[in-house]
């Protein structure tokens, strides 16, 4: 009948004894003592987001501050924010963008989570590469925002991503260019005329790509946050 008063004693204890920094095998019972934690009172959103915050900043063990959020995450599928933080690890510091979007689209499956998780969705989509699904997202959000600031960032982002598509498709065609010609061609029509493509694409807002034909270099105009 006392196991959150003993989950306290346990949480406040473990405070102590990771902030002790002359222990030096603090790291071997931290899964162990947080999993305690969680199954005296599970419903205990603290000790899963201290747990990550101990696993990675002192130990810098991004895998294990994950497995702790996905345990609090397993014990509270009704609780958005722990997705979320495991979105920010895997994006920020495991430079894993597939299993950051994972995390942000478990994000935006829990009733009542910020609308900013569908925005790191789709920025994580296009940091995997995934454009498809990031210009999809980008647009509901450009669609359905009320907010003049945020329509305007969905706006730029679906110029960046369209720029990526666009510039990867041009650099194809420039590739297979070289390979029958031996050279750049001196500008982008070229490569209309020498049947590589139907048509050159354009931006967002309608511009020609920047080409350098001696480098073989395809920009966009502007900066996309610069627009």
């Amino acid at each position: 009948g006392y196991s959150s008063l003993l989950a306290d004693i346990i949480y406040i204890w473990a405070i102590q004894y990771y902030g002790n920094y002359a222990i030096p095998d603090r790291l071997t019972y931290l899964t162990h003592i947080f999993s305690i934690i969680s199954e005296l009172d599970p419903r205990w959103v603290d000790p899963y987001e201290v747990g990550a915050l101990i696993a990675f900043f002192d130990f810098r063990d991004v895998s294990l501050a994950l497995k702790i959020l996905d345990m609090g995450f397993a014990k509270n599928p009704d609780q958005w924010i722990f997705p979320l933080e495991a979105g920010h690890y895997a994006q920020l510091y495991k430079r894993d963008f597939e299993l950051a979007r994972e995390y942000y689209k478990k994000t935006m499956a829990v009733k009542g989570a910020p609308d900013i998780a569908k925005r790191l969705y789709a920025e994580a989509s296009f940091k995997a590469s995934d454009l498809k699904t990031s210009w999809e997202t980008w647009l509901e959000v450009y669609k359905t925002a009320s907010d003049p600031q945020i329509k305007k960032t969905a706006s730029n982002h679906l110029y960046e991503v369209k720029a990526a598509g666009d510039i990867a498709v041009l650099k194809g065609a420039l590739e297979k260019y070289r390979e029958r010609f031996g050279r750049n061609p001196a500008e982008l029509g070229r490569l209309v005329r020498a049947g590589f493509l139907a048509s050159l694409p354009q931006d967002l807002d309608g511009k020609d790509y920047l080409y350098d034909p001696q480098t073989g270099e395809i920009k966009t105009q502007v900066i996309p946050w610069k627009r």
